[in-house]
């Protein structure tokens, strides 16, 4: 191994370093999620604009899979740092401090984890449902419009989106929180906007993401 490749081994095993790592590549999924549902919110536009738009993803094989590699990466570093630190933070803290622990940490926080293990299982079967067509029950790989109405006409699947929905925006508010503390950017002039971006990310995303889904599943949109 290189210098660097050890210098960089080393960082990841620290605890700083794993922090750092979950904060990088929560920014990049958290900008994939904004950028992600901007384009969806095509689907109000009608079937013209969203498929032309996901033409568009598709026109260059090496920049679509550049990005999915980018964001499996982010994805796998996340969960595999979050794990980590969440066994070393058990193995470290005294059982009798966990009850003190849980009413001082926010409702988010306590369920980040459950909510993480959601939204993983949600990252897999989104990309079954919409991405490979594997679990879709019409799919059509060149009419993502029509994916959507069809896919969304099946109950469980709009009752599974709209937890995933919630266990993100938990996800999200506690995710941009801890991003300014872990870079560094934490000071009391700065919390108050701290705190609003993350509950504006926490609430919108989600949000928009939702408003879709309903559309579709009550006919809002054909």
């Amino acid at each position: 191994m290189t210098a660097a490749g050890s210098w960089l081994a080393a960082f990841y095993r620290s605890t700083l370093g794993r922090k750092v790592v979950m904060a990088v590549t929560g920014a990049v999924l958290v900008l994939f999620v904004v950028a992600h549902v901007s384009g969806n919110l095509l689907m109000f536009r009608g079937p013209e604009a969203m498929n032309s738009y996901a033409a568009f993803l598709k026109g260059s094989a090496a920049v679509l899979w550049s990005v999915r590699l980018v964001l499996l990466v982010s994805v796998v570093l996340h969960v595999h740092a979050a794990w980590s630190l969440t066994r070393q933070n058990r193995a470290a803290r005294p059982s009798h401090y966990a009850r003190l622990e849980r009413q001082s940490a926010t409702f988010s926080a306590v369920s980040l984890r459950v909510g993480g293990v959601v939204l993983l299982a949600f990252i897999i079967f989104h990309l079954l449902h919409f991405t490979t067509g594997t679990v879709h029950p019409q799919f059509d790989a060149h009419d993502a419009y029509g994916n959507v109405i069809i896919g969304f006409g099946v109950p469980l699947v709009v009752v599974f989106y709209l937890v995933a929905m919630v266990a993100l925006a938990l996800h999200l508010h506690h995710g941009v929180w801890s991003l300014f503390q872990t870079m560094g950017w934490n000071h009391p002039h700065v919390n108050p906007l701290r705190r609003r971006v993350a509950t504006i990310v926490a609430l919108l995303v989600p949000a928009a993401f939702s408003a879709i889904v309903l559309a579709a599943a009550f006919g809002w949109i054909t």
